[in-house]
């Protein structure tokens, strides 16, 4: 593909070199989302949600099926035991991957209430999972089994599947959807996508500081997104934020400064860092999967 990047600072071209291309490794999804690398067997993991499958993508094998149906399938994780744990926003649980291959429910509600459908997670170094939870699963006919909601509000958890343990660290907005942890974990990024059906909706990135490795305290507006709304994070080993919007990954510097875009073809869902050296960008955009280097890494392989 043809050159893809818009520099507005000249510190992207420490990121991301001028005659980078972008590459679609795949299409045929209805809709692509929450891609996971696998570094054993440099094989990339993502959800067709819209289709309700599991899709793999490697360079040997192509693109086959993991599973189908995928219970509307989300985001992708790996744990500290290198499984795959995941939102299903039609189970309106997250999921995890058993090294026999088997899938098994970790949580499905809170309070005694089922939860919403919880739609992007990450891992932290201590094994907990932290998630968000919007409606969609609910109320967007192609993305769950529908049903009434139950929680409150639409919160960021934070569950340990050690304990059991769950409780809402991020309660301020109005439909969380991707995040992701600093380097040294002292901060979180949420995106909010309420903007995608409510009429004057927030479409930013907050930022939160992370207190005693438990909670997440003082947030405020990282920085307003547009065209579209953010919807995946990742962050390199830098600090540097890597966004999906409608026309672009866009990449902002930890003190909200936005640095280029990497324009995609399709609307972005959302990206991970990657490769057998963790400088592969792959995004999930519209039917398709991406990829483009780099000159950074991504802080998990």
């Amino acid at each position: 593909m043809a050159k893809a990047i818009e520099i507005y600072d000249d510190r992207l071209l420490a990121i991301l070199s001028t005659d980078a291309s972008l590459q679609k490794l795949a299409n045929g999804a209805v809709h692509s989302e929450g891609p996971v690398y696998i570094q054993e067997d440099n094989s990339v993991v993502w959800s067709d949600a819209h289709g309700n499958r599991l899709l793999r993508w490697s360079p040997t094998d192509n693109v086959t099926v993991l599973r189908d149906p995928s219970d509307y399938q989300s985001g992708n994780y790996r744990d500290l035991e290198g499984r795959i744990v995941a939102c299903s926003s039609g189970l309106r649980a997250i999921i995890r991957r058993e090294h026999d291959g088997q899938w098994q429910v970790l949580v499905d509600g809170y309070d005694g209430k089922r939860l919403n459908s919880p739609n992007d997670l990450v891992v932290k170094s201590d094994g907990t999972i932290w998630f968000t939870d919007p409606p969609y699963g609910i109320t967007e006919p192609n993305q769950g089994y529908g049903g009434e909601q139950e929680q409150p509000g639409s919160y960021v958890y934070r569950f340990d599947p050690a304990t059991r343990e769950i409780y809402p660290v991020v309660t301020d907005m109005v439909r969380p959807n991707g995040l992701a942890f600093h380097p040294d974990e002292s901060l979180l990024y949420v995106s909010d996508t309420a903007a995608f059906n409510i009429p004057d909706g927030p479409h930013h990135i907050r930022v939160y500081e992370v207190v005693d490795g438990r909670w997440a305290k003082n947030g405020r507006v990282f920085a307003e997104i547009s065209p579209g709304q953010p919807d995946g994070l990742r962050v390199d080993k830098y600090g540097n934020v890597f966004t999906s919007s409608q026309d672009s990954v866009q990449i902002y510097t930890s003190d909200g400064t936005r640095l280029g875009k990497i324009l995609v073809p399709e609307t972005c869902a959302n990206l991970t860092l990657g490769g057998k050296e963790g400088d592969c960008l792959f995004i999930t955009a519209g039917k398709s999967l991406y990829a483009i280097n780099l000159n950074t890494r991504g802080v998990q392989l």
